[in-house]
């Protein structure tokens, strides 16, 4: 009898939640890996249910208000449960177990309640299957998840044949049997309303807030024909709507992302692509500029945070505001406008004060393009945590909830929230204008 194995990307626990072209893909990597044996493979992602009531298949997660943990008592807001109801989650368990393993994944480190709850429920119903859990929790709060997710084993790194071994262990021995299939070509889910991409792994760059290079060692770009192959594909399944989640999406733009987008403008396929992830503006030339018009893009987020020359180099030195607006001209002399463009500007940096974020403001309304102001969260192991944890405003051993963006800067930004609540008030207003 074949082997049987569940996946489980669970529920968002946070105080709101939207769906922004967002899959598992950790997990669906972990499935492609495994597709490659004789085994049968059951998904239940508990973030696959949401109302599209806005544009291009994003929209809103039903959710359930639930007690808050006791950490975040003060915090004068809803907590809730984002997905799929736990009636629902028990009766897939039921329907398609027993298993011989379950693999859970983990996204945001500040949403672990959701990992907690659905490897409880599994262990509920079968209290002797092994759990293994993997994802950004796991891989950045390694010794917070083994001691309190109930998992077996948390698996940290990429995936390969350390997957295979942690099997072995125990006790599961699998025979190949072909290739690895594409997740999309598994039948997971049940529609495709959109499709997330990713043509390379890592980053380059070494910012000072982000734990991009801790989760991936290195840089690594796909083939630019085995993306255009998997869009084909995608789009004869009848999807439209494509987000790239990479981290250096136009690094090495000449010989990667020009010739995927030159291959799509030529092409008869009628897509739109977005980009939620920040890009780097620094890459874009009056030749890339083109070719993201001609290929489609729709929804275009690009990465400024800071408009203070001394802290665009102390947290990596990827952007100079001269470059940024050089870049913005070019976008709108191939057609974008400020429906398109949208811009992050953080604030809560550790010693980064209003006055900052109001000049960011003020230079992103002269250039006319959306604002997506964003708020700071500490994650482990940047030099920003540790910075932090230098100057005895956080410990390390920090309980990830207290990390949350909507947390930690009322906790300890330090800002008058009048003033920050007029401030981001003032910016809703612009970018409806």
């Amino acid at each position: 009898m074949k082997s049987k194995f569940l996946l489980i990307n669970p529920w968002i626990y946070d105080f709101s939640a939207v769906n922004l072209w967002s899959r598992p893909l950790g997990l669906l990597q972990v499935a492609e890996y495994l597709s490659q044996y004789d085994i049968d493979i059951h998904l239940i992602d508990c973030t696959d249910i949401y109302k599209i009531n806005r544009r291009y298949g994003t929209g809103k997660f039903p959710r359930e208000i639930i007690e808050k943990p006791d950490i975040l008592q003060t915090v004068p807001r809803n907590f809730a449960r984002y997905g799929i109801s736990t009636e629902t989650f028990k009766d897939l368990l039921t329907k398609y177990g027993p298993f011989d393993m379950v693999f859970v994944t983990s996204v945001m480190t500040y949403w672990y309640p959701g990992v907690l709850k659905a490897i409880d429920m599994v262990r509920d119903l079968y209290p002797h299957v092994p759990v293994i859990l993997g994802g950004i929790y796991a891989n950045l709060y390694e010794r917070h998840a083994a001691n309190h997710s109930g998992a077996d084993h948390v698996y940290t790194g990429p995936i390969n044949s350390d997957v295979v071994n942690i099997m072995r262990n125990f006790g599961i021995e699998l025979m190949k049997k072909n290739k690895p299939i594409s997740y999309y070509t598994m039948g997971l889910y049940r529609s495709y309303p959109f499709a997330p991409l990713m043509t390379s792994r890592g980053c380059p760059y070494h910012c000072s807030y982000c734990a991009s290079s801790s989760l991936f060692r290195g840089f690594a770009q796909r083939s630019p024909s085995e993306v255009i192959d998997e869009i084909t594909e995608l789009y004869r399944m009848g999807v439209r709507d494509f987000a790239f989640y990479d981290d250096a999406l136009f690094v090495n733009a000449d010989s990667h992302i020009k010739v995927i987008l030159r291959e799509i403008a030529t092409s008869d396929m009628n897509v739109r692509f977005h980009c939620p992830n920040g890009v780097h503006a620094r890459f874009i030339d009056n030749d890339l500029a083109g070719l993201l018009k001609r290929s489609g893009f729709t929804t275009l987020r690009i990465s400024l945070e800071t408009v203070d020359t001394g802290r665009q180099v102390d947290t990596g030195g990827k952007i100079t505001s001269v470059t940024f607006q050089k870049s913005i001209q070019r976008l709108k002399a191939a057609g974008f406008s400020k429906e398109h463009i949208g811009v992050y500007l953080m604030y809560g940096l550790p010693g980064q004060g209003l006055g900052e974020v109001k000049e960011g403001i003020q230079f992103l309304q002269q250039l006319d393009v959306r604002i997506n102001l964003t708020e700071f969260s500490p994650i482990p192991h940047t030099r920003c945590w540790n910075d932090l944890i230098e100057r005895g405003i956080i410990d390390e051993h920090i309980d990830p909830l207290l990390t949350n963006n909507s947390v930690f800067s009322a906790l300890y930004g330090g800002y008058d929230w009048r003033e920050l609540d007029a401030l981001k008030n003032s910016v809703k207003q612009y970018n409806c204008s």
